[in-house]
């Protein structure tokens, strides 16, 4: 199927995802990192992953897939709103493989996970993007999301997050 060419939706379907995936989806968490130039902070492994995900069910994991193939994965979990009073969702990770782009699946990803929002009573939906991801970007506020410029991102981890764990 060439780039431009409309898939055949009947094909297409979202799932959440199952222990067995775990392989798959690392295989795609690593396919994201290399698109985000992020190669060398990835510290997951598939085992991790399965542990994580499926065993202590940290997040939630959707599958999209085409014709009975993976073509794109989705990790979001529930945060909560304090001026909301209501649980949002946060999505850690969409991602469709680059020659599945263009097709509408990735607007399905955030559609499906939309739906799961509205049904749970959540606020609102989040997720963090690079800054140089153009396409992306443009794709975001295509569909109505807003810009967060106010606010700034802050992250401990590592040696500094054991550091502080260690100051109590």
């Amino acid at each position: 199927m060439s780039k431009n060419t409309k898939p055949k939706m009947c094909s297409f379907k979202i799932r959440f995802a199952q222990e067995k995936d775990a392989e798959i989806i690392f295989c795609m968490i690593k396919e994201l990192a290399e698109y985000e130039k992020l190669q060398d902070k990835l510290e997951a492994t598939a085992e991790l992953v399965k542990e994580s995900l499926f065993q202590r069910k940290v997040a939630e994991t959707l599958i999209a897939e085409y014709a009975g193939k993976p073509v794109g994965y989705a990790i979001f979990f529930q945060n909560f709103s304090s001026f909301l009073g209501r649980s949002g969702i946060y999505i850690e990770d969409i991602y469709v493989k680059p020659e599945m782009r263009d097709k509408g699946f990735g607007k399905m990803l955030f559609s499906f996970i939309a739906q799961l929002a509205v049904k749970r009573k959540c606020g609102r939906l989040e997720w963090l993007c690079l800054d140089w991801n153009t396409p992306s970007i443009a794709f975001y506020k295509k569909m109505g999301a807003e810009t967060m410029q106010e606010w700034t991102v802050y992250r401990i981890s590592g040696k500094k997050l054991t550091t502080l764990a260690e100051q109590l």
